[in-house]
C-alpha cells in the first residue's frame, strides 16, 4: 500500500469519527437573525440551512457568548457555481476593538474548488489570512469544521485534521485573544466584488437561491454570562480541550494538509510585509 492510500485511508476515518462525535439541537443553541425568513431551523432543530438570492443573504448565531471552547459544525456547501458567494462560520466580539477567529468559504464555478479562508483578528486588527483548498468535494456531503480555542493556543481543523495553528505568544508581544467573550456566527452573503478570482467572477443569480446546510452544531465551551464563567477555577472539573495540545500525529496532519493544500499564508508574503513580517510568523507555519 502506497503511503499515499494509507494517508487517504487515515483521513477518511478520522472524518468517520468526527461526524458521529456529536448532536446539537438548533433551537436550543442559535437564533437566526437576518434573512427574512432565508434562514430555516427544520427537523425538530436537527437541520439549519441558511440561503441567498439577489435580495439578500441570511444569518444566524449562538445563543450564548463563550470565553474559551472547542466549537464544531458540520456543513455542506453550496452546490455548482457558487461563484461569488461566501458562506461564514466564525466567533467574535462585538465592539470596534474586537477579537475574531475566522472560517469563511469562498465559492467559485462549477468543477473549480472551494477556497478556505482563515482569519485571526485581536483587537480588531486581522490581517492573518491563510488559504487552503480541500481533499474532498465539500459540497456532496456534511463534513466537520471545528474551532479550538484555549488560553494556549487557537487551532482550525476539518473532519478532526489540523489545518492551522495560532499560538498565544505574548511573551513577542503578539497579541492573542483572552479578554473577550465571543458569539458563534454564521451567514452566507454576496461578496461577488472579492470573493471570487479577486471579484472578476460574479454570481449568477440565475442559479439562485443559493443554499448551505448545517447540522451536529456543538460548542464544549465556557460561557460567559453576567461577567462570569461557567467553567471552573479547577482545570480537572473542565474539559480536556483547556489545556488540550497538538501531539505529533495531529503536527504531521497539519504539515501534510499546509504542504499540499494552502494556498496563502501572511507569514510567506514578504511583499506585503517589505519590513519584515509580523513576529508570530517564526513560528507560524
Amino acid at each position: 500500500m502506497s503511503s499515499s492510500t494509507m494517508v487517504r485511508i487515515i483521513l477518511f476515518v478520522l472524518a468517520a469519527s468526527a461526524m458521529g462525535a456529536f448532536a446539537g439541537n438548533f433551537n436550543q443553541e442559535v437564533d437566526i437573525t437576518w434573512g427574512d425568513g432565508r434562514g430555516k431551523i427544520l427537523n425538530n432543530g436537527e437541520l439549519l440551512t441558511l440561503s441567498l438570492d439577489k435580495t439578500s443573504g441570511s444569518g444566524l448565531q449562538s445563543k450564548n457568548e463563550y470565553l474559551f471552547g472547542k466549537f464544531d459544525m458540520q456543513l455542506k456547501l453550496i452546490p455548482g457555481n457558487s461563484a461569488g458567494t461566501v458562506t461564514t462560520y466564525y466567533l467574535k466580539a462585538p465592539g470596534t476593538t474586537w477579537d475574531e477567529i475566522d472560517f469563511e468559504f469562498l465559492g467559485n464555478l462549477s468543477g473549480d474548488p472551494y477556497t478556505v479562508h482563515t482569519n485571526v483578528f485581536t483587537q480588531g486588527k486581522g490581517n492573518r489570512e491563510q488559504q487552503f483548498h480541500l481533499w474532498f468535494d465539500p459540497t456532496n456531503d456534511f463534513h466537520t469544521y471545528s474551532i479550538l480555542w484555549n488560553p494556549q493556543h487557537i487551532l482550525f481543523s476539518i473532519d478532526g485534521i489540523p489545518i492551522r495553528e495560532f499560538r498565544n505568544q505574548e511573551s513577542k508581544g503578539v497579541l492573542f485573544p483572552k479578554n473577550q467573550s465571543m458569539r458563534m456566527y454564521s451567514t452566507l452573503w454576496n461578496a461577488d466584488d472579492w470573493a471570487t478570482r479577486g471579484g472578476l467572477i460574479k454570481t449568477d443569480w440565475s442559479k439562485a437561491p443559493f443554499s448551505a446546510s448545517y447540522k451536529s452544531y456543538n460548542a464544549d465551551a465556557c460561557v460567559w454570562s453576567s461577567g462570569a464563567s461557567s467553567c471552573s477555577s479547577s482545570q480537572s472539573s473542565n474539559g480536556a480541550w483547556l489545556t488540550q495540545e497538538m501531539d505529533s500525529a495531529s503536527q504531521e496532519r497539519m504539515k501534510w494538509v499546509q504542504k499540499n493544500y494552502m494556498i496563502y499564508n501572511y507569514c510567506t508574503d514578504f511583499k506585503r510585509f517589505p519590513q519584515g513580517v509580523p513576529a508570530e510568523c517564526s513560528t507560524t507555519v
